[in-house]
Protein backbone atom coordinates (compact mmCIF):
# COMPACT_ATOMS: atom_id res chain seq x y z
CA UNK A 1 0.00 0.00 0.00
CA UNK A 2 1.19 3.30 -1.17
CA UNK A 3 2.02 6.28 1.69
CA UNK A 4 -1.04 8.35 0.17
CA UNK A 5 -3.52 5.16 -0.07
CA UNK A 6 -2.29 4.64 3.69
CA UNK A 7 -3.61 8.27 4.66
CA UNK A 8 -6.79 7.39 2.61
CA UNK A 9 -7.23 4.06 4.60
CA UNK A 10 -6.43 6.33 8.05
CA UNK A 11 -8.49 8.69 7.24
CA UNK A 12 -11.44 6.48 6.69
CA UNK A 13 -11.44 4.37 9.57
CA UNK A 14 -11.35 7.80 11.59
CA UNK A 15 -14.54 9.02 9.89
CA UNK A 16 -18.01 8.67 11.46
CA UNK A 17 -20.41 6.12 9.60
CA UNK A 18 -23.68 7.27 10.86
CA UNK A 19 -25.56 3.77 10.58
CA UNK A 20 -23.25 2.20 12.75
CA UNK A 21 -23.68 5.39 15.58
CA UNK A 22 -25.43 4.11 19.20
CA UNK A 23 -28.51 5.44 19.42
CA UNK A 24 -29.15 4.79 15.32
CA UNK A 25 -28.62 1.28 15.78
CA UNK A 26 -31.28 1.05 19.19
CA UNK A 27 -33.65 2.86 16.74
CA UNK A 28 -33.66 0.68 13.62
CA UNK A 29 -33.97 -2.89 15.80
CA UNK A 30 -36.63 -4.53 14.83
CA UNK A 31 -37.06 -6.26 18.03
CA UNK A 32 -36.25 -6.10 21.27
CA UNK A 33 -34.19 -9.55 21.45
CA UNK A 34 -32.06 -7.59 19.20
CA UNK A 35 -28.13 -8.12 20.75
CA UNK A 36 -26.89 -5.22 18.56
CA UNK A 37 -29.23 -2.90 19.93
CA UNK A 38 -29.23 -3.94 23.14
CA UNK A 39 -25.50 -3.02 23.17
CA UNK A 40 -25.84 -0.49 21.96
CA UNK A 41 -28.29 1.08 24.52
CA UNK A 42 -26.17 -0.04 27.13
CA UNK A 43 -23.01 1.45 25.73
CA UNK A 44 -24.83 5.04 25.60
CA UNK A 45 -26.15 4.03 29.49
CA UNK A 46 -22.44 3.39 30.64
CA UNK A 47 -21.18 6.57 28.96
CA UNK A 48 -23.93 8.68 30.36
CA UNK A 49 -25.08 7.88 33.60
CA UNK A 50 -23.93 10.94 34.91
CA UNK A 51 -26.35 13.21 33.82
CA UNK A 52 -28.73 11.15 35.01
CA UNK A 53 -27.47 10.61 38.74
CA UNK A 54 -27.05 14.43 38.85
CA UNK A 55 -31.00 14.90 38.05
CA UNK A 56 -32.17 12.51 40.16
CA UNK A 57 -29.75 14.66 42.97
CA UNK A 58 -31.62 17.76 42.04
CA UNK A 59 -34.83 16.34 42.68
CA UNK A 60 -33.79 16.35 46.29
CA UNK A 61 -33.02 12.85 46.35
CA UNK A 62 -29.73 12.12 49.17
CA UNK A 63 -26.58 10.47 47.53
CA UNK A 64 -27.53 7.24 48.25
CA UNK A 65 -31.00 7.23 46.75
CA UNK A 66 -29.61 9.10 43.80
CA UNK A 67 -27.28 6.01 43.47
CA UNK A 68 -30.06 3.58 43.79
CA UNK A 69 -32.67 5.11 41.86
CA UNK A 70 -29.82 5.68 38.46
CA UNK A 71 -28.93 2.20 39.18
CA UNK A 72 -32.44 1.02 39.17
CA UNK A 73 -33.68 2.84 36.33
CA UNK A 74 -30.87 1.52 34.34
CA UNK A 75 -31.81 -1.72 35.02
CA UNK A 76 -35.45 -0.66 34.24
CA UNK A 77 -34.70 0.41 30.82
CA UNK A 78 -31.88 -2.35 29.92
CA UNK A 79 -34.14 -5.43 30.64
CA UNK A 80 -38.13 -3.73 30.15
CA UNK A 81 -39.32 -2.99 26.95
CA UNK A 82 -36.72 -0.01 26.51
CA UNK A 83 -37.56 -0.40 22.38
CA UNK A 84 -40.77 0.42 22.68
CA UNK A 85 -40.02 3.52 24.19
CA UNK A 86 -37.97 4.28 21.57
CA UNK A 87 -39.33 5.54 18.19
CA UNK A 88 -37.78 7.96 15.83
CA UNK A 89 -39.80 10.71 16.78
CA UNK A 90 -38.05 10.58 20.22
CA UNK A 91 -34.93 11.66 18.09
CA UNK A 92 -32.42 12.52 20.42
CA UNK A 93 -31.18 10.01 23.10
CA UNK A 94 -30.45 12.82 25.59
CA UNK A 95 -34.28 13.46 25.48
CA UNK A 96 -35.43 10.20 25.42
CA UNK A 97 -33.55 9.40 28.82
CA UNK A 98 -34.87 12.23 30.02
CA UNK A 99 -38.44 11.84 29.60
CA UNK A 100 -38.19 8.30 30.70
CA UNK A 101 -36.14 8.78 33.96
CA UNK A 102 -39.27 11.29 35.14
CA UNK A 103 -41.31 8.43 34.03
CA UNK A 104 -39.77 6.15 36.22
CA UNK A 105 -39.03 8.54 38.64
CA UNK A 106 -42.69 9.04 38.59
CA UNK A 107 -44.37 5.24 38.63
CA UNK A 108 -41.56 2.22 38.99
CA UNK A 109 -39.47 4.22 42.38
CA UNK A 110 -42.23 2.53 45.10
CA UNK A 111 -41.92 -1.04 43.32
CA UNK A 112 -38.25 -0.53 42.90
CA UNK A 113 -37.27 0.27 46.45
CA UNK A 114 -39.00 -3.03 47.30
CA UNK A 115 -36.65 -5.21 45.14
CA UNK A 116 -32.92 -6.20 46.09
CA UNK A 117 -30.68 -3.27 46.10
CA UNK A 118 -27.81 -4.41 43.67
CA UNK A 119 -30.41 -6.88 42.11
CA UNK A 120 -30.66 -7.12 38.26
CA UNK A 121 -28.79 -5.99 35.39
CA UNK A 122 -26.79 -2.78 36.64
CA UNK A 123 -24.59 -0.48 35.14
CA UNK A 124 -21.52 0.29 37.48
CA UNK A 125 -22.03 3.52 38.76
CA UNK A 126 -18.74 5.42 40.35
CA UNK A 127 -20.89 6.80 43.03
CA UNK A 128 -18.19 8.38 44.62
CA UNK A 129 -16.78 10.53 41.44
CA UNK A 130 -20.69 10.93 40.41
CA UNK A 131 -21.05 13.09 44.33
CA UNK A 132 -18.01 15.20 44.04
CA UNK A 133 -19.15 16.00 41.17
CA UNK A 134 -22.10 17.26 42.34
CA UNK A 135 -20.77 19.04 45.21
CA UNK A 136 -18.30 20.73 42.97
CA UNK A 137 -21.20 22.05 40.81
CA UNK A 138 -22.37 25.65 41.29
CA UNK A 139 -25.22 25.88 44.35
CA UNK A 140 -27.77 28.06 42.12
CA UNK A 141 -31.40 28.12 40.56
CA UNK A 142 -30.54 25.54 38.14
CA UNK A 143 -33.78 23.36 37.72
CA UNK A 144 -33.09 19.60 37.90
CA UNK A 145 -33.46 19.39 33.91
CA UNK A 146 -31.30 22.60 33.26
CA UNK A 147 -28.60 20.77 35.58
CA UNK A 148 -28.95 17.39 33.72
CA UNK A 149 -28.56 19.15 29.81
CA UNK A 150 -25.38 21.17 31.50
CA UNK A 151 -23.79 17.29 32.54
CA UNK A 152 -24.64 16.21 29.64
CA UNK A 153 -22.68 18.62 27.70
CA UNK A 154 -19.75 18.11 29.88
CA UNK A 155 -20.10 14.66 29.58
CA UNK A 156 -20.02 14.66 25.81
CA UNK A 157 -17.38 16.77 25.90
CA UNK A 158 -14.99 14.72 28.33
CA UNK A 159 -15.69 11.80 25.67
CA UNK A 160 -14.31 13.38 22.88
CA UNK A 161 -11.23 14.82 24.90
CA UNK A 162 -10.52 10.80 26.17
CA UNK A 163 -11.22 9.39 22.90
CA UNK A 164 -8.46 12.27 21.45
CA UNK A 165 -6.32 11.60 24.33
CA UNK A 166 -6.25 7.59 23.25
CA UNK A 167 -5.48 8.59 19.66
CA UNK A 168 -2.33 10.43 20.65
CA UNK A 169 -0.66 7.87 22.73
CA UNK A 170 -1.63 5.17 20.59
CA UNK A 171 0.06 6.96 18.53
CA UNK A 172 3.05 7.62 21.15
CA UNK A 173 2.22 11.36 20.79
CA UNK A 174 1.53 11.76 24.56
CA UNK A 175 3.84 14.18 25.35
CA UNK A 176 3.05 16.32 22.29
CA UNK A 177 -1.04 16.23 23.18
CA UNK A 178 -0.06 17.15 26.79
CA UNK A 179 1.75 19.92 25.92
CA UNK A 180 -1.22 21.46 23.20
CA UNK A 181 -4.30 20.31 24.97
CA UNK A 182 -4.65 23.73 26.31
CA UNK A 183 -4.69 25.19 22.98
CA UNK A 184 -8.32 23.10 22.85
CA UNK A 185 -9.16 24.76 26.55
CA UNK A 186 -8.27 28.67 26.50
CA UNK A 187 -7.74 31.62 24.44
CA UNK A 188 -5.51 31.96 21.73
CA UNK A 189 -3.37 34.59 23.35
CA UNK A 190 -2.80 32.12 26.99
CA UNK A 191 -0.48 29.28 24.82
CA UNK A 192 1.92 31.53 22.57
CA UNK A 193 3.48 29.14 20.05
CA UNK A 194 7.34 30.06 20.56
CA UNK A 195 6.68 29.28 24.10
CA UNK A 196 4.95 25.71 23.07
CA UNK A 197 7.75 25.30 20.08
CA UNK A 198 10.32 25.65 22.99
CA UNK A 199 8.73 23.45 25.58
CA UNK A 200 8.34 20.67 22.25
CA UNK A 201 11.65 21.43 20.57
CA UNK A 202 9.62 22.12 17.49
CA UNK A 203 9.90 25.07 15.33
CA UNK A 204 6.81 27.37 15.69
CA UNK A 205 5.53 26.76 12.23
CA UNK A 206 5.50 22.94 13.05
CA UNK A 207 3.14 23.56 16.00
CA UNK A 208 0.97 26.16 14.56
CA UNK A 209 0.43 22.81 11.79
CA UNK A 210 0.47 20.93 14.94
CA UNK A 211 -2.65 23.01 16.74
CA UNK A 212 -4.29 23.21 13.43
CA UNK A 213 -4.88 19.48 13.33
CA UNK A 214 -5.64 18.99 16.67
CA UNK A 215 -8.26 21.47 16.54
CA UNK A 216 -9.49 19.75 13.64
CA UNK A 217 -9.73 16.41 14.87
CA UNK A 218 -11.53 17.37 18.30
CA UNK A 219 -13.86 19.22 15.83
CA UNK A 220 -14.41 15.76 14.00
CA UNK A 221 -14.68 13.45 17.27
CA UNK A 222 -17.45 15.91 18.55
CA UNK A 223 -19.84 15.79 15.47
CA UNK A 224 -18.88 11.73 16.08
CA UNK A 225 -19.93 11.86 19.23
CA UNK A 226 -23.05 13.85 18.80
CA UNK A 227 -24.24 11.58 16.14
CA UNK A 228 -23.98 8.89 18.85
CA UNK A 229 -26.80 10.47 20.66
CA UNK A 230 -29.14 11.61 17.72
CA UNK A 231 -31.22 9.34 15.28
CA UNK A 232 -30.96 11.08 12.08
CA UNK A 233 -27.30 13.12 10.22
CA UNK A 234 -29.03 16.00 9.63
CA UNK A 235 -29.47 16.73 13.72
CA UNK A 236 -25.94 16.40 14.47
CA UNK A 237 -25.62 20.44 13.98
CA UNK A 238 -28.78 21.53 15.76
CA UNK A 239 -27.41 19.05 18.26
CA UNK A 240 -24.48 20.75 18.51
CA UNK A 241 -26.01 24.32 18.31
CA UNK A 242 -27.97 23.49 21.61
CA UNK A 243 -25.39 22.10 23.61
CA UNK A 244 -23.44 25.03 22.76
CA UNK A 245 -26.05 27.39 24.41
CA UNK A 246 -26.45 24.70 27.49
CA UNK A 247 -22.66 25.32 28.02
CA UNK A 248 -22.59 29.48 27.68
CA UNK A 249 -25.94 29.54 29.65
CA UNK A 250 -23.54 28.38 32.87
Amino acid sequence: MSISEAETQKAADRSPVFVTTHWSVVLSAKDNDSFRSAEALETLCHTYWHPLYTFVKRRGYSPADAEDLTQEFFAWLLERNWLGRADQERGRFRSFLLTSICNFLANQWDKARTQKRGSGRIVSLQSHEAETGFVLEPADSLTPEQSFEWRWALTLLDQVMNRLSAEFVRDGKTELFATLKPCLLGERTMQPYAILASKLAMTEGSVKVAVHRLRQRYRQLLRDEIANTVAKPEEVEDELRYLFAVLAGR
